[in-house]
């Protein structure tokens, strides 16, 4: 039986070079994200990619994913994002609500939905796709870096409760990564603002390193588990720390 890897937020960024690379690797893939017209793009570029319209806040979605599998070996939680830049003080209430409805509740909903299947395998790899902001907090981030924070604890909890268990629990942390549409998403549109972000800044992330970094993780042999890897560009030392190029 082939085996079969679940990838969510797959329409564009690190989850769709996730999903080409585990292609690549020999998976079945099942490509969730909301944009199904981009999903339908990149199954037919890759036949080995299967397209589901997949809305990670909505269980009723979650629930018809999994009702049509027959197996799931990889299940990783890539679907979230950032929003805004505000003081904890001056933050919008909606901007925490979504960033922990997706980065947080929608990785609960697809993690409870899908552990039986990954147990099933007798080899499964749940992923759970945080960041840097999961290990430090910085200055404009306070809601990010508190969702990604608890999926942080969640993947903790997971391979504490889950030991003895046929599965394995990765966290993946990435630092800087210009990744399609992550930076211009948390500055409401303002792409000028987004290019900001990376401005000067000599070779940061991109998503096939993530990428690679996931499926490095999902191919160890099934006795070795990552518990996390942190993977940023040579440039960023710390989340405050960046080498910039002057002129760049």
């Amino acid at each position: 039986m082939q085996r079969t890897a679940v990838v969510t937020g797959a329409s564009g960024g690190i989850g769709e070079a996730t999903a080409r690379r585990l292609a690549a690797e020999g998976y079945v893939v099942v490509a969730g994200a909301r944009r199904r017209d981009r999903l339908d793009k990149l199954a037919a570029e890759v036949p080995s990619i299967r397209p589901v319209t997949l809305d990670v806040t909505s269980q009723e979605s979650v629930d018809a994913l999994v009702g049509s599998l027959d197996r799931c070996d990889v299940l990783v939680n890539n679907a979230g994002g950032a929003l805004g830049m505000e003081s904890v003080t001056d933050a919008l209430l909606d901007d925490w609500q979504q960033m922990y409805d997706t980065n947080v509740l929608g990785s609960l909903r697809m993690t409870q939905a899908l552990i039986p299947k990954l147990v099933e395998s007798g080899d499964g790899v749940l992923v759970m796709l945080t960041s840097t902001a999961a290990l430090v907090s910085y200055e404009g981030g306070g809601g990010y870096c508190a969702a990604k924070h608890a999926q942080s604890a969640m993947a903790e909890t997971l391979r504490l409760e889950l030991v003895g268990q046929p599965v394995r629990v990765v966290e993946i942390a990435p630092g800087m990564v210009r990744s399609e549409g992550f930076a211009v998403t948390r500055f409401r549109g303002d792409e000028t603002a987004a290019a900001r972000v990376y401005e000067g800044v000599p070779d940061p992330l991109s998503s096939d390193d993530v990428a690679d970094a996931i499926a490095w993780c999902v191919t160890r042999p099934s006795h070795v588990n990552i518990d996390r890897l942190v993977i940023r560009p040579r440039a960023q030392a710390a989340q405050h720390k960046v080498h910039r190029v002057s002129g760049g």
